[in-house]
């Protein structure tokens, strides 16, 4: 039994907390039934039957569980057009990754989520793997974004950094780095590290449970650029205060952009050198 609206409703311990976190202030009155009927159908037939905010999506109000019950979790990778620009290597392999993987399926139909062969990475406009023709709504699949997973590792361009996309994903959940705590929300985005294009597509070897520590000699690692100017050259231009030269090493350098060299500090030298090395 349901309980009565505007009460809080008690749960036995060890029970599952509701997915709706306490910062949500949309009406759950409305049967997200109903909600996700009208996305189907497209119909606007009042407030009953209104597609909820894209902005405040959660699991329960903008994902289709109907797609996934009763089945084995698959997911649909969109096939690559042939009109459509080459995308980059990054997202090849992550598409490749998802297509050998043992959920992957060429059935749309058995699918609970999808994924746009469409490049999303990078969405800076100044990035040679920038997709100026990204278009995500084409396909008759897309169903205002609902099921799908879009992958974004860059937005915008140094220093300012906008966080705008440049394009609609309407109801999809966004796989995302460097994800602002003021866009992201909880239980539907996921937050992604930023990783190179030499990842690797597979793990080592399966951990040995209660093998103990493994001294790998290290214990952080980061190498990469400091901006002397613009969004995040605060936090990165502090790391040198943190590399002890042994088991912690933060090397930068601070060649980026057009502008370093006029902007450049007093340690710019030193750490060029040494992440040269």
């Amino acid at each position: 039994m349901r309980p009565a609206h505007g009460r809080r409703q008690r749960y036995a311990s060890g029970s599952l907390r509701p997915y709706a976190d306490s910062g949500d202030a949309e009406d759950l009155s409305v049967s997200r039934r109903r909600q996700r009927e009208a996305l189907r159908s497209g119909s606007s037939d009042g407030a009953a039957t209104a597609p909820p905010d894209a902005r405040r999506c959660r699991m329960h109000s903008c994902f289709d569980f109907a797609r996934c019950r009763g089945r084995d979790f698959k997911v649909y990778v969109y096939p690559s057009e042939s009109d459509a620009p080459p995308a980059s290597a990054v997202y090849q392999r992550i598409l490749r990754v998802i297509r050998q993987s043992s959920y992957a399926t060429t059935d749309a139909s058995e699918a609970c989520v999808f994924v746009p062969a469409v490049d999303t990475l990078d969405r800076d406009p100044l990035s040679p793997d920038y997709a100026r023709a990204a278009r995500l709504t084409d396909s008759p699949l897309w169903n205002g974004g609902q099921n799908h997973i879009v992958f974004n590792l860059f937005s915008g361009t140094w220093p300012d950094y906008s966080e705008e996309l440049g394009l609609d994903i309407g109801l999809a959940m966004l796989a995302k780095s460097s994800i602002p705590e003021s866009s992201f929300r909880p239980g539907f985005d996921i937050a992604l590290p930023l990783f190179p294009r030499s990842h690797p597509e597979r793990g080592g070897k399966p951990a040995i449970q209660g093998a103990g520590p493994v001294d790998k000699g290290y214990l952080l690692v980061f190498k990469g650029k400091r901006y002397v100017y613009g969004i995040g050259s605060d936090t990165r231009n502090a790391l040198h205060h943190l590399n002890n030269g042994k088991d912690v090493l933060l090397l930068t350098t601070c060649r980026h952009g057009k502008q370093w060299m006029e902007r450049r500090d007093e340690r710019c030298e030193a750490d060029n050198r040494l992440y040269d090395r």
